[in-house]
């Protein structure tokens, strides 16, 4: 998610920059206007009383683009940014930050379409993975895959506890065929080669299988997830 820049507080009548549009009867800018501001970006929407409110579009001297609801200067309700990588956010707005429900479109073709709070993705959401096809369902914690939820393949799906983006614990492995494979994550510690002077370690995931339940009652190569993850 690109960072778009701030936008000018057009709080002072008297900033250097033009202005053609309405006004009130003390001269500040209400109603329907356009502004270039100082820093090279350009509003043109509604105003009141002298600052944003309203419908408008806010166009950004780094590319980035704002349509939407503006109060009181700051984005608040429904609207859509552009960034200038490519993304795309459309949805809700508190204070200026995303917030509510939305859906962002990444660079790379992913896409989110779930519950935001200040900026990142809280709540219940579905996100799509763009080169595999694949994609979570389920709960987010500040921006992270943290909590029950669901993956899902072409073929088969992964249902259980998450933790830091990565399953943990129990869960299951659900088969088109109609069969369930059972199991459980965990970490387990890898550690470098003896030549190796540091004496690296790092964890890695595995699923522990415990049972199949359904049609096919035993364990088959076509059942039997990678050790390495959904």
């Amino acid at each position: 998610m690109s960072d778009v820049g701030s936008e000018d507080p057009e709080e002072d009548q008297n900033y250097l920059g033009e202005y053609s549009g309405d006004r009130n009867e003390v001269g500040e800018r209400h109603g329907s206007g356009r502004a270039v501001l100082p820093g090279g970006d350009t509003y043109q929407g509604q105003y009141d009383s002298g600052r944003r409110c309203g419908q408008g579009t806010y166009r950004f001297k780094s590319g980035a683009c704002f349509i939407g609801d503006y109060y009181n200067n700051i984005k608040q309700g429904q609207g859509t940014l552009y960034y200038p990588d490519g993304s795309k956010y459309e949805g809700s707005w508190v204070e200026d930050l995303r917030q509510g429900h939305g859906i962002y479109t990444y660079p790379n073709g992913d896409k989110y379409d779930g519950a935001w709070l200040r900026d990142v993705r809280h709540g219940q959401g579905t996100y799509w993975y763009n080169d595999t096809g694949s994609s979570y369902r389920g709960a987010w914690n500040n921006g992270k895959i943290d909590a029950v939820g669901e993956i899902l393949h072409s073929n088969h799906h992964y249902k259980g506890s998450f933790l830091n983006n990565n399953p943990t614990g129990p869960g299951k492995y659900v088969f088109d065929i109609g069969c369930e494979q059972h199991g459980d994550y965990i970490l387990t510690e890898q550690t470098g080669p003896p030549e190796d002077d540091e004496g690296d370690s790092s964890s890695a995931l595995k699923w522990l299988p415990r049972d199949i339940t359904g049609p096919t009652m035993g364990t088959s190569e076509s059942t039997k997830p990678s050790s390495g993850g959904p």
